[in-house]
């Protein structure tokens, strides 16, 4: 019995770890896809096109825009960034889950265009935690790392608009969580309807 794709959404502010949980996630189950966003942004050094990011020129970013090719974009510091809808929508289609990782404001377009996603939250263990996680990157200046504390406070206080709240204190168990929480979505009634047709010997439920 095949069951639909689901679209999982894992989202959080810059310094939760959500990057680490997501490697993490595809290492135990490397058959989910994940949707590759676009940018207009060049290519950095180390960088492939398709896997680290899709990368577009400005024109052609501009007409999948006027096309509505994208589930969420956004312009930031004069390049733009989006998740390109196909490939997400094809590999739901195929009964592929799907992940996209992207910041609260993208996870949260998303959300309007498909509520139907399950909306992951990534939270540190404490506000102290998070500080060290920031300034543990070793090159932003003190200005700069209250400017991202004060917008992770922002972005925390999105948390009731997601669906699951996970924190990230031990990597291994948050992505034990993050997978409960897809086994868990999976078996949700609202995916199912009783078969009346297939004799006593055949399936008495099918996925939707």
């Amino acid at each position: 019995m095949s069951v639909p794709g689901l679209l999982i959404v894992i989202s959080g502010p810059s310094g939760t770890g959500k990057g680490t949980i997501c490697k993490s996630l595809f290492q135990r189950r490397p058959d989910i896809f994940f949707s590759v966003s676009a940018t207009t942004r060049p290519p950095r050094d180390g960088e492939v096109e398709g896997v680290h990011y899709h990368f577009k020129d400005r024109t052609t970013f501009e007409a999948m825009l006027a096309r509505d090719e994208f589930l969420e974009w956004a312009l930031v510091y004069g390049n733009y960034y989006g998740t390109p809808r196909r490939p997400v929508m094809d590999a739901l289609a195929a009964g592929k889950d799907v992940l996209l990782e992207i910041d609260v404001q993208g996870a949260l377009k998303v959300k309007e265009k498909a509520p139907e996603g399950v909306y992951i939250f990534i939270v540190p263990p404490s506000l102290d935690i998070l500080r060290k996680r920031i300034t543990g990157r070793g090159t932003d200046t003190a200005t700069v790392i209250e400017k991202r504390m004060g917008e992770a406070l922002s972005e925390l206080a999105h948390m009731p608009e997601y669906d699951y709240v996970v924190v990230n204190d031990v990597v291994a168990e948050a992505v034990d969580r993050v997978l409960s929480i897809i086994i868990a979505e999976k078996c949700r009634s609202h995916r199912f309807r009783l078969v009346s047709d297939s004799g006593p010997d055949g399936p008495l439920v099918e996925a939707k």
